[in-house]
């Protein structure tokens, strides 16, 4: 018989740990998006990737920051969405021009010439993308509708200057 157990505050606040049933989630936990944890690495390793890669760009090109933040960004991909789904992703027909401008770069950067590969995979980040962005940019104007930022961005627009 299995037996699932589960944490229950004392009276003194210490946890303690008692056999029964598993707690059912709350309504609020059902409209998340439950990730694997596969999945979660992935969100960690493209987040650091997009850390490193930009910092490699603020510290002037720097070649091997760039390059093991392409690195991380990329395994973060296929941690993500899965090897085979990346590679379909990547190789399909009408994306293979992106591609190879990305991965191109990629590959500009790990031989040391971090500005002319910053800006092949520019262009072919741009190039494979290019679908997404309409979604993006929708994404982004609906922020407009939370209270809290457009109140923000009221106050930034009136105190412009001009002078």
């Amino acid at each position: 018989m299995l037996m699932i157990c589960r944490m229950t505050w004392g009276l003194k606040a210490f946890p303690r740990v008692t056999a029964g049933k598993a707690p059912s989630p709350s309504p609020a936990a059902s409209n998340m998006v439950s990730l694997s944890d596969f999945q979660r690495i992935g969100v960690g390793l493209v987040g650091f990737g997009l850390f490193f890669v930009l910092f490699g760009m603020l510290l002037y090109f720097d070649s091997v920051l760039l390059a093991f933040g392409n690195i991380l960004f990329l395994s973060g991909l296929v941690f993500i969405i899965g090897f085979r789904r990346t590679f379909t992703f990547f190789f399909q027909r009408p994306k293979l021009k992106g591609t190879s401008f990305f991965l191109g770069g990629v590959l500009i950067v790990l031989l040391r010439w971090p500005l002319l590969g910053m800006l092949l995979e520019a262009y072919g980040f741009i190039t494979l993308f290019r679908s997404f962005f309409p979604v993006a940019f929708g994404f982004l104007g609906s922020l407009v509708n939370i209270p809290v930022l457009s109140k923000l961005l009221q106050k930034v627009g009136d105190s412009g200057s001009v002078v």
